[in-house]
């Protein structure tokens, strides 16, 4: 008999404006002082004052931590660790994609469970006793569902990897997804999270770990996203930017849950030795992952295509995969995401060193189809 588990955060908001909702819940949860965990160019754009408004309104005093890089990495955690540390903060608000909410977790675990102070500690699934520093997290991309998911990937450059934590103690307490926040993504950043988003829902479906729960919340996320990146990205469209920031949420919920496959395990290598974007990665590398899994779980694509609207009747297992794939690679083209690793500057002869590294990353387990070292290096090689 299998027995299934769901972890989700405890309270989200939606809709537009829903940050003004901040204000009454900082007083509400008597929140004193808190750490503001977010990206300079956050700052710069005046995404963040959009947040610090409603945390001036409730009176609560704020400390501003905007050093998060891209892919964050052990310094990042760190500093902001040290300033949460140094101003005894009660709680933390991120505002941003993943990498800010990703390195809010880390500090927010960190500072209850102080014996993980190293960082490093926290790779793969982190026995800690103590619930994280509850934090407030308010997406500005509609991609990583950070703001719903037990992970998050931190950076540990002296090792070159990207350390997968996943910790039920990390779970924001509070959400507040609105599509204000992300209107102001550049077309590259909409459709890279996007396609991130996309993955998450794909990838969440097909795992072994699949269940009825997850599969009903990896479906409507993956039609909605596929319906909507398109205008939401190169269009700017207002509802199709909601929906598809309602779509990564709800593809969080299901992932979170049950895992990923090697799309993300290979992602995860470029992005520890070349800081390639996670979005950009995901999405380059889903097709070719999708056309090897293929072999394993047709039925599911026909499933996944009938949710992307495409006719799947009659159609043989070979066919049912190759036109979810191509219809993946289209969408991809159209939101100009580069399509090949020469492409993005990968050096070849590194193929094999990412692939050592894809093969052990933790998201590996879950792939529907098992692989070996070979594998991985013959996808890289097909999405060269």
């Amino acid at each position: 008999m299998m027995i299934n588990r769901i972890v989700l955060n405890e309270t989200s908001y939606f809709g537009r404006k829903s940050r003004e909702k901040l204000s009454e819940e900082l007083n509400a949860r008597g929140y004193k002082k808190v750490l503001l965990v977010t990206d300079r160019n956050l700052v710069e754009s005046g995404i963040v004052k959009m947040v610090t408004e409603f945390i001036e309104k409730a009176g609560t005093a704020y400390y501003v931590y905007d050093g998060v890089k891209p892919n964050p990495n052990v310094k990042n955690v760190k500093d902001g660790l040290m300033m949460a540390q140094l101003n005894n903060v009660d709680a933390i608000v991120a505002v941003g994609g993943g990498s800010p909410i990703d390195t809010a977790k880390a500090i927010a675990i960190i500072m209850t469970n102080p014996e993980y102070v190293d960082v490093v500690s926290l790779d793969g699934v982190a026995n800690t006793k103590n619930k994280a520093l509850p934090i407030i997290a308010l997406p500005t991309t509609a991609g990583t569902a950070a703001e719903v998911t037990i992970n998050y990937v931190i950076t540990d450059e002296a090792r070159t990897k990207k350390m997968v934590c996943v910790d039920v103690h990390d779970i924001p307490i509070l959400s507040i997804i609105d599509p204000d926040l992300m209107q102001g993504m550049p077309q590259s950043v909409a459709a890279s999270t996007g396609m991130d988003a996309l993955t998450h829902a794909m990838e969440g479906y097909i795992t072994k770990a699949g269940w009825l729960i997850p599969d009903m919340f990896h479906i409507n996320a993956m039609a909605l996203i596929y319906k909507n990146l398109e205008k939401a990205a190169n269009e700017k469209d207002l509802v199709a930017v909601e929906k598809v920031g309602y779509a990564q949420y709800i593809a969080g919920m299901g992932f979170s849950n049950v895992g990923l496959g090697i799309v993300h395990s290979m992602a995860h290598s470029l992005g520890a030795y070349f800081d390639t974007p996670h979005g950009v990665a995901n999405a380059l590398l889903l097709p070719h992952v999708l056309k090897f899994n293929g072999q394993v779980c047709p039925e599911l694509f026909r499933n996944m295509g009938s949710a992307f609207g495409l006719d799947m009747k009659n159609t043989t297992d070979e066919e049912a995969v190759d036109k979810v794939v191509t219809a993946v690679k289209d969408l991809s083209r159209r939101l100009n995401i580069p399509q090949t690793l020469r492409e993005i500057g990968i050096p070849e002869e590194m193929l094999p060193t990412l692939a050592n590294q894809a093969i052990n990353d933790a998201c590996t387990p879950g792939n529907p189809r098992n692989v070996t070292v070979q594998d991985i290096i013959n996808i890289y090689k097909e999405a060269y």
